[in-house]
């Protein structure tokens, strides 16, 4: 047995909404794109969209996090493409990073990290 491919997914009620999102957001690839499933890509990563056809309630916690190079312009770039920060950034200088807590527009919560090393 081999891997194949590694993926970390998300849900979407609106595919079209969530692939703009990620693709304008950060420039993920898009590699495919259906009302169901839709991966995009930045490098070897790869982000699945799953549909679904009610919205959560509530945000969710994804466990994503995506390390950038500029903090305020990613989080920036989150609320142009139509999502929302949610946590502001702030410093952890044990841990030599700036962390932010952002959603995306289906809900899903994420985290931006920029290193401060």
């Amino acid at each position: 047995m081999k891997v194949t491919k590694t993926y970390f997914m998300l849900y979407a009620t609106d595919m079209g909404r969530a692939v703009a999102f990620y693709r304008d957001a950060f420039g993920l690839i898009v590699r495919m794109e259906t009302p169901y499933w839709s991966e995009l890509t930045w490098g070897d990563a790869t982000i699945a969209l799953h549909g679904r056809e009610q919205a959560s309630a509530t945000q969710t916690e994804t466990g994503l996090g995506f390390e950038v190079d500029d903090l305020e312009a990613a989080c920036q770039a989150v609320v142009a493409a139509g999502g929302q920060v949610v946590r502001p950034p702030i410093d952890r200088p044990d841990e030599g990073i700036r962390l932010a807590t952002v959603g995306d527009a289906e809900g899903n919560l994420f985290t931006l990290g920029a290193s401060t090393r």
